[in-house]
């Protein structure tokens, strides 16, 4: 089944995001190799795709797990949890409809 995983970021995260992203990143990869991801990325902080020095305000994941637990899981050992970026994360069954 598909899981929605939502995290908000601690304020100022900008410079902990930078370090833990490659690890962050290697962990969403291995999920899209998978099979398993069906979208990922991050929340600006401002309406702007780059929005440099603003920063994000958290991150959205979308993925294929076997139950709950499992997604749970997964977000909780997030890299970007280990070094502080987030300050919480929801997981919720999602229901991909369209398209």
């Amino acid at each position: 089944m598909w899981y929605m995983i939502y995290s908000e970021d601690v304020d100022n995260s900008l410079s902990q995001r930078k370090k833990a992203r490659p690890d962050h990143l290697a962990r969403l990869e291995t999920l899209k190799q998978q099979g398993r991801l069906l979208i990922a990325g991050p929340c600006p902080a401002i309406d702007a795709d780059d929005p440099g020095e603003a920063g994000f305000t958290g991150s959205l994941v979308v993925a294929e797990f076997e139950s709950l637990d499992e997604a749970q899981r997964w977000a909780d050992d997030d890299p970007y949890k280990a070094a502080g970026v987030y300050a919480k994360s929801v997981v919720k069954p999602y229901k991909k409809v369209l398209p």
